[in-house]
């Protein structure tokens, strides 16, 4: 887990997921959104004094404002916990939900400080006009590296689109949480994980 994480934050593969999510929009399809918000996004990247001077601060703005808000969240939590969020407490499953929050936003924020200048390559949408969960297929493309492979899982409820998983040339995000905080669980219990979880947020806040 800890090389595909180092994988994602070296070679910022998920900069095309900072363009992603600045706005639900219901009306528009999941592809037309991507693009639309990714050159935003990707404008303010460049032109942001304060990001290219390497402000933590201005990153996590950046992500808390354009990323975290349009994920599906209960569901990514749900997902990644599996049959253990059922059996956890709703204390237990708050804190779960706050610290893997940190997590992924400082996550996220590593990742956008190391974009210089990948490009995104947008794949047709292949979904039926009433789908309610489709895939977003991208490609970052890198100067002197070969093309990533990025689909951005999407589901559409009443806030519009909301993406609850990420697969980098067919590995899950969302399964690789999954495996890491499965082994932690049943070694030790949720507690312990959240434990662990916030304890890591605090060494990276520090």
């Amino acid at each position: 887990m800890k090389s595909f994480i180092k994988l994602l934050v070296n070679v910022s593969l998920l900069i095309s997921l900072f363009g992603f999510f600045g706005v639900a929009n219901a009306e528009l399809a999941p592809d037309a959104l991507v693009k639309q918000t990714a050159d935003e996004v990707l404008t303010i990247v460049k032109n942001d004094k304060d990001i290219q001077s390497g402000s933590q601060q201005q990153l996590y703005a950046v992500v808390e404002a354009k990323i975290l808000p349009n994920f599906d969240f209960d569901r990514v939590c749900r997902m990644v916990l599996g049959k253990n969020w059922k059996s956890a407490t709703p204390e237990q499953q708050a804190s779960f939900q706050k610290e893997f929050r940190t997590l992924l936003l400082r996550t996220y924020s590593s990742a956008l400080g190391k974009y210089k200048d990948q490009t995104i390559e947008y794949k047709p949408l292949r979904a039926e006009p009433d789908a309610k969960n489709v895939s977003v297929k991208t490609q970052i493309l890198q100067t002197g590296g070969q093309p990533v492979a990025v689909d951005y899982s999407l589901v559409k409820g009443d806030a519009g689109w909301k993406v609850y998983d990420i697969v980098i040339e067919n590995v899950s995000l969302v399964t690789n949480y999954r495996s890491q905080f499965s082994d932690e669980i049943r070694q030790n219990g949720l507690d312990s994980l959240n434990k662990k979880l916030a304890d890591k947020n605090k060494a990276g806040k520090a």
